[in-house]
């Protein structure tokens, strides 16, 4: 039985809390290793640390930041199938998928690359009498990140590569469900030149996220996960003083018009429903086709496809397209919900329940799920479900189409599959949504720009990743200066005006 660590100081450091969690092998439904548990004292000692080495890894060029962060991005290349196999082993997702998973957070890193620019402040020249006015952008210190299991590379990198290229120290608490690539990512940093300390990776669970919180040297958190433990997070860190960004949940809709090209729109339903098998926090979890006809073609369509799909463990490589869920408790909600969506009256078109993959009865495989005519009162509809379960909501005409999204609690992203440019325009202008697809099922914006929802799928001013994460990290400051001329003006009484 492995035991994982700690990433302490440039080194790995064994657990002192006495406390482990399992870490399973979710094809297997197998314990594959203990990973340990931090203690409030623990967590707070590496804040110390943390702190200590911040003030010179600040002190150090932009430019020589960014050339730590560009070996990096060769070290992740390297090690791409390293990375992937080990995130795969743990999270259960395909390989390809997986390595889509680091890739997506390489390219993040690459963009923060450009932080000599993106540091950049603002200048004027004489602002008034021989007085000059400039701006800078300065690091917070210690900032942390609180992130999920369902991305265990991109998100840890979405959060460390800015704040670390802004020149703070990172506090890294990844899921302890799958804690060995974020470990990976440490020594990968180590080996790409950061200094010791400037890079902790905290394994833990409530009471290092609480210690997190609550520490005083923290200046910023940024977070990943439920909109509950989101809400949780975000309350108690701003009443701390923290500045906090938290992205939670999401019911993303997918408006399929009686124009679209059907063929196209099935095969986007299947990837962006399925894939991961569900686990993505911009799946598309319901389809709402507008009008019976285009339901009903629509249907016919997704049937055979989702009836094809290969579910299987990562290790069957290319003839897998989706793997297990996380846990045995995430595969016991998804079975919850879906007989809750019978029990309330939804059309089982397609039944996963029954699905058994011989030789591996101990995993956590869900079998794939489509329902038709589910109405918004149902718990399938109004709850995120996070499993390879697809909902159909049948709208009678457009507008009733848009409601549904724009009146869901959740805001995370959506999609329209449409011909018509009137009508893509209109709901890219109208929709109150925070990432929106155009005949594209999964709009997760590139690391140039920035990725964030709405409504209750997002806590704070801020998005991940692209110019924001650049704002988030950083504080600026407004300098007013005037060399002497060797005019003595005398004391000035009122508020100074340039003139």
């Amino acid at each position: 039985m492995t035991e994982l660590t700690h990433w302490i100081d440039g080194k790995h450091v064994k657990g002192t809390s006495g406390r482990f969690a399992d870490v399973f092998n979710p094809a297997t439904g197998e314990v594959q290793a203990k990973v340990p548990l931090a203690s409030k004292a623990e967590l707070d000692a590496a804040v110390e640390s943390a702190a200590r080495a911040q003030p010179a890894w600040a002190a150090t060029n932009p430019q020589r930041r960014a050339r730590v962060l560009m070996k990096f991005v060769d070290l992740l290349n390297r090690d791409m199938d390293k990375l992937a196999e080990a995130l795969s082993r743990e999270h259960g997702k395909t390989l390809p998928d997986a390595a889509g998973d680091v890739q997506r957070g390489l390219e993040v890193v690459e963009f923060c690359i450009g932080a000599p620019h993106l540091l950049k402040g603002e200048y004027t020249d004489s602002a008034g009498p021989g007085i000059d006015m400039y701006s800078m952008r300065q690091a917070l210190g210690v900032v942390a990140g609180i992130t999920p299991f369902n991305f265990p590379a991109m998100i840890p990198l979405w959060k460390m590569a800015p704040a670390l290229a802004c020149g703070n120290a990172f506090i890294l608490k990844p899921s302890e469900r799958d804690p060995s690539v974020p470990l990976m990512l440490a020594e990968l940093m180590q080996e790409a030149g950061l200094p010791d300390g400037v890079l902790q990776v905290i394994n833990g669970d409530k009471e290092s996220v609480d210690a997190i919180l609550d520490n005083e040297t923290v200046q910023a958190v940024g977070f990943v996960g439920s909109t509950p433990i989101a809400q949780y997070i975000y309350s108690r860190g701003t009443a701390n003083g923290k500045r906090v960004q938290c992205f939670g949940g999401a019911k993303n809709h997918m408006i399929i018009m009686p124009d679209a090209d059907l063929e196209q729109a099935a095969d986007a339903l299947v990837g962006a429903g399925y894939g991961a098998a569900g686990e993505r926090c911009m799946a598309i979890s319901v389809a709402v086709p507008v009008g019976d006809e285009t339901a009903d073609r629509l249907i016919e369509k997704l049937v055979p496809r989702i009836e094809a799909l290969k579910v299987g463990p990562y290790t069957a490589g290319k003839d897998v397209d989706y793997g297990p869920v996380v846990t045995a408790a995430a595969k016991q909600n998804i079975a919850r919900l879906v007989q809750t969506g019978i029990d309330q009256g939804a059309e089982l078109v397609v039944d996963g329940r029954d699905f058994n993959l011989q030789g591996y009865e101990d995993g956590f495989f869900v079998g794939p799920h489509l329902f038709d005519r589910v109405t918004k009162d149902m718990d399938i509809y109004t709850q995120e479900i996070f499993g390879p379960v697809l909902s159909t909501v049948r709208a009678k005409d457009y507008e009733e189409a848009l409601s549904l999204a724009m009146d869901h609690e959740y805001g995370n992203g959506t999609a329209i599959y449409t011909r018509d440019g009137d009508t893509a325009r209109d709901f890219a202008n109208r929709i109150n949504i925070g990432m929106v697809g155009i005949n594209v099922p999964i709009p997760v914006p590139l690391a140039y720009h920035t990725f964030g929802g709405w409504k209750k799928s997002a806590f704070g001013d801020l998005n991940q990743h692209g110019p924001d994460a650049f704002k988030f990290y950083t504080r600026t400051k407004t300098v007013t200066a005037r060399w002497p001329s060797g005019i003595r003006q005398g004391g000035e009484f009122s508020i100074p005006v340039m003139e």
